[in-house]
């Protein structure tokens, strides 16, 4: 058996997989800038919103950063995978950029 991945045929977002006579692209982990095989542990660097800890890219709760994210009144912050999003806290909605009271 020829090792084809020696001559790196996949995408930069993808890991080669040699198998007997042949070979398969198989596409990285979404917390992945580039990769090296299967799993977050797998990661050349970690996407945005990831952060390497033990050895694999975990998301950042952006929530829990000590500088606030959400800055404006009656607004809360709700982590996402790789992000996160600022939404009216309950009772409240937006409203031209502002959240008001329902």
């Amino acid at each position: 058996d020829i090792n084809e991945c020696d001559g790196s045929p996949c995408k930069d977002d993808q890991y080669c997989l040699n198998t007997d006579g042949s070979f398969s692209c198989k596409v990285c982990d979404a917390t992945c800038v580039g990769c090296t095989g299967e799993g977050s542990d797998k990661c050349k660097t970690c996407a945005p919103g990831y952060i390497k800890e033990d050895e694999k890219c975990t998301d950042i709760n952006e929530c829990n950063l000590p500088e606030k994210v959400c800055i404006r009144e009656n607004e809360d912050c709700v982590n996402t995978k790789g992000s996160y999003k600022c939404v009216c806290s309950e009772g409240f909605e937006e409203k031209d950029g502002t959240c008001i009271p329902i």
